[in-house]
């Protein structure tokens, strides 16, 4: 009698699994607030015969699994995220957030569940050959959980040999593959610029040094930084996203200050780099050329998450073997979005890769009020994850 796969024995689990997504769903929680989320998984692990740690990096729970054997020394780790988004939810279905202005909008509901899966399947099966860690990291949403956890020592204490994660990602159909061997989400910056001007009345703008005028020509020359600095076969975005002066009651006042907020993305430290340069020397020019003064705050939030090839082509083969060669694209169109399992990769090898859950075509996006995830997709995420664990630490060479 042929064996099941691993997704076919973790499909038996769906319903269940299904069962705990939702819950999740039903009960988000903020970044380092996952106390609930992070109990319900630590009782869990334990339920299988985990050995649990918790509160690395203040709510993180790590789970660890010996196999059959374990002589090999070897030690892969497996990543979701627990937390849920400042949102409010516009889904009116059974499991719909029951936090007023928090929901799961980005799927790690699912990512939770689907390591849940893993480990209730490789904690049944133990088909491997060395010791496997769960890692369930709090605060991914912009807070840096996975810096956190290695800051208390992650890294230190399971000395993995390569770390992998995954994301759900509606641009692909349901079921399906997607990686790169090399970037993968781009690096999120944040900078906030201060124009100090001269205010007044706006009958007589000629007595004043006006910052509304200084922040209009700042944000139209921030506009050259990518198109006139960076190669066209290279990627970067430069983009203003908040713009502050003045009171809107006050028609006449000419405020003596202005703020501008904004992001930078890039994939290449040295991008990163000559943009920050390019946009302080643009900044303070710009504000001086007009009698004004300019401050720019340039705060790097999330490195670039970059692959290494060789974890990224072993991710991309054991896709093929348990999916098939037509359910995994090879080389994904990298994100300009971010993400935190960049600091893990910062150090040690590993990947991070996309599970296709379909729902772009309807709207349903990432951080969109009506996003769900797609519980279909459970088992070929968890079977990923005990397939990448069999695959590494085989019980036979």
């Amino acid at each position: 009698m042929q064996s099941l796969s691993p997704c076919e024995s973790i499909g038996e689990l769906q319903q269940e699994l299904i069962e705990f997504r939702r819950d999740l769903h039903a009960h988000p929680e903020l970044g380092f607030q996952e106390r609930r989320t992070s109990g319900l998984v630590a009782g869990m692990l334990e339920a299988l015969g985990i050995t649990v740690y918790r509160n690395i990096g203040k709510t993180g729970v790590v789970g660890v699994l010996r196999g059959k054997r374990y002589d090999s020394g070897r030690m892969i780790g497996l990543r979701a995220d627990m937390d849920a988004l400042p949102m409010q939810e516009t889904n009116s279905f059974g499991h719909a957030s029951t936090v007023p202005g928090l929901m799961h909008g980005c799927g790690h509901d699912g990512h939770t569940a689907i390591l849940m899966g893993a480990a209730k399947y490789l904690a049944k099966t133990r088909n491997f050959d060395g010791t496997v860690i769960f890692i369930f990291q709090p605060a991914e949403e912009g807070l840096g959980g996975a810096k956190a956890m290695i800051d208390d020592g992650l890294f230190e204490r399971f000395d993995c040999d390569a770390v992998y994660a995954l994301h759900n990602w509606p641009g692909l159909p349901a079921g399906m593959i997607g990686i790169n061997s090399g970037p993968m989400m781009a690096a999120a910056d944040r900078f906030e610029v201060v124009i100090q001007g001269r205010g007044g009345h706006g009958a007589h703008p000629y007595q004043t040094i006006d910052p509304v005028l200084v922040a209009s020509h700042i944000i139209t020359a921030l506009q050259s930084v990518v198109s006139r600095n960076v190669s066209a076969l290279d990627a970067a975005v430069v983009t203003v996203a908040s713009v502050h002066a003045g009171d809107p009651l006050a028609m006449s006042v000419i405020p003596d200050q202005a703020k501008l907020v904004g992001t930078v993305r890039t994939f290449r430290h040295s991008i990163q780099s000559m943009v920050e340069q390019r946009m302080r020397g643009l900044i303070e020019q710009i504000a001086l050329g007009f009698g004004a003064t300019a401050s720019l705050t340039y705060q790097k939030i999330y490195p670039a998450t970059i692959n290494t090839p060789k974890e990224a082509m072993f991710v991309a083969d054991v896709a093929t073997e348990l999916l098939g060669a037509d359910k995994v694209v090879r080389d994904l169109q990298p994100s300009m979005g971010a993400e935190d399992f960049s600091f893990m990769l910062q150090h040690k090898p590993g990947a991070y890769f996309r599970l296709g859950q379909g729902g772009a075509e309807g709207g349903c996006y990432l951080h969109n009020p009506n996003y769900d995830f797609n519980d279909a997709v459970i088992p070929t995420g968890a079977g990923m994850f005990a397939a990448l664990i069999e695959k590494s630490m085989p019980l036979s060479r």
